[in-house]
Formats: C-alpha cells, structure tokens, sequence
C-alpha cells in the first residue's frame, strides 16, 4: 500500500515538471491569453485590458525605461541578481520597509504563470519557471512577455495598453518622458498614475528619464535585440483624441505615494555616468496639464517588486 502511494506520488511529481516545460515552451510561440491577476481583476469587477504588441514594434526607450528601472544587469544574469536578493534580505531584516531583489525573468515568470502575493511555495514555483524561460525563452522573449502582461494600471496589463490609457497613443512611439513615466509606476500600477504625476513618482520617472541614454550607451538592452532589427526611433504621434477611459480609474489614488528607498538597483559601476544630462523636452501631459520638471534630488530605488 505504501510503495504504490509512493509511487503515485512520484508520478505525479513528475507530471507536474513535464506539465510546466511544456507550458512553458508553449508560451515561447503562443502569446499568453490570460493570467492569474487578470482573472482576479475581472472577478473583482474592475475588466483586463491588454493590447498585445510584439517587441519588434514596441518603442526601444520603453525597453530600456524597464531596464534602468527594474533590472539593470537584465542582459548580465541569467535570471536571478543574488546580490540585489541579499540586499534585500538584509533591508527587510533590519525592519525597513519590506521590498524584494526580482529580476524582470522572475517578475515575468509570476506574471505568466503564477498568482501575485508571497509564501514560500510560489516563490519556489517561481524561480522553476524563472529557470526554464531563461533557458526556453532567451532574454528578448522575456522581455516582450514581460512588457505585454505587466501591470500598468487597474485593470490595465502592457505597456501599449498603458500608453493607449495614458498618453491616447500606441506604444510604438513613445518620449522618453513617457516611456519613463509607464515605468516609474510598474511597481505599484493600481496605486500610481502617469499623467502628471506628482511627489515620489514625478521624482522617480525622471531620474528613469534621465537614466534611459545611459542604458543605451552601455548596451545593457543589447540581448533583446542580438540578431533582431532594431525598430526605428519614431517620434510620438500627435494625440488626436483623449486617452482611453479603462476599467478600474475610480480606485486609482490621487495622492502622491511617500518615497521608497532603493526600489531600483543601481547600474553596474561600468555604466554609471553622472546624471547631468539635459531632461527631455515633453508636451504638457493630457489629463493634467502639469508640465515636466527637472529632476529631484533624491534617492532612487532599487531593482525589485
């Protein structure tokens, strides 16, 4: 009796590894239809909107908005930043306030096919499904999921929905100032919104404005586009007609959030140029119009959700 529970345990065990890798490889040419937060959200009444646009498409300063937001050494790690985890750990230990070390592989492997929230059992799933995108996947279908299933909003998954919501324009044409604005909120996206943003987050999205050029001079986005064409620099069309009104604009909060400390890491030393460049020259935002300011002086956080 115990040898034949035993032994169906292992089978299912092994079912459930051979399940995933090919789920996994599924993904790698199927576009994820749904999610598990995007159920949650139609459940609770506020919709999912999602506009898929392929990487090839998407504008090249929101690939490198992410980056220098999110996940500096992207191109570097082969999905996990030990060093941006111990830090955490040891932030978290000291009784500050609580924040993680994840990767944009591990954010991207939640948000295809896991369930938001902690507890050691997702992250374990986690970081199995971190390690097979990172060796099924290749890092620029990482980052094309991961900016198409992104939250970027209540209700709202993608950059491209997320510029449609923002801006009423595609995201194949972004300013730097608004591709760095749909990334200063991608750590809490039903908390933060980028028109005319105010306090930590008009703070936060210049200083990913700032650091966008300098992503591009070190090539940390060269992995997404090895052996790919890289899509032109287009300037963001004229805005013919007023953002996209989408579920969920009733529970966003008006108030600025207080600054959080080292939400981003850093960029490797390297890289790391001082930030005097010129701040983006940016059309005075729709639904505000608030225009850009110079950026703060302030400490930006580091990489993780």
């Amino acid at each position: 009796m115990i040898g034949r529970i035993f032994g169906w345990l292992v089978k299912l065990i092994v079912g459930v590894f051979l399940f995933s890798i090919l789920w996994v490889l599924a993904y790698r040419f199927i576009n994820p239809p749904i999610t598990f937060t995007m159920i949650g959200d139609v459940v609770a009444g506020r919709g999912a909107h999602k506009d898929w646009m392929p990487i090839s498409q998407l504008d090249r300063d929101v690939v490198r908005a992410a980056i220098a937001a999110e996940d500096s050494k992207f191109c570097s790690h082969r999905g996990f930043d030990f060093e941006a985890i111990e830090d955490a750990m040891k932030r978290n230990a000291s009784g500050g306030r609580i924040r993680g070390g994840s990767t944009i592989s591990q954010q991207t492997a939640k948000n295809a096919f896991l369930w938001q929230g902690g507890g050691y059992a997702r992250k374990g799933a986690e970081a199995w499904f971190t390690f097979l995108i990172e060796h099924l996947w290749g890092k620029r279908r990482i980052m094309e999921v991961y900016l198409n299933l992104a939250e970027t909003g209540i209700g709202t998954y993608g950059v491209n929905a997320g510029s449609q919501r923002y801006f009423g324009h595609n995201a194949n044409a972004m300013s730097v100032i608004e591709a760095a604005r749909i990334a200063a909120i991608l750590p809490l996206p039903k908390e933060r919104g980028a028109i005319a943003p105010k306090g930590f987050t008009r703070r936060y999205g210049n200083t990913i404005a700032a650091r966008i050029p300098i992503v591009g001079r070190g090539g940390l986005d060269a992995c997404v586009y090895k052996g790919a064409e890289v899509p032109a620099n287009k300037a963001p069309p004229p805005v013919m007609k007023k953002p996209r009104p989408l579920p969920g604009e009733e529970y966003e909060s008006p108030k600025a959030l207080p600054p959080v400390e080292n939400v981003v890491q850093e960029l490797p030393r390297e890289s790391t140029e001082p930030l005097n460049v010129p701040e983006p020259q940016a059309a005075p935002a729709q639904n505000g119009g608030e225009s850009v300011t110079p950026p703060e002086q302030s400490q930006e956080p580091s990489n993780g959700v």
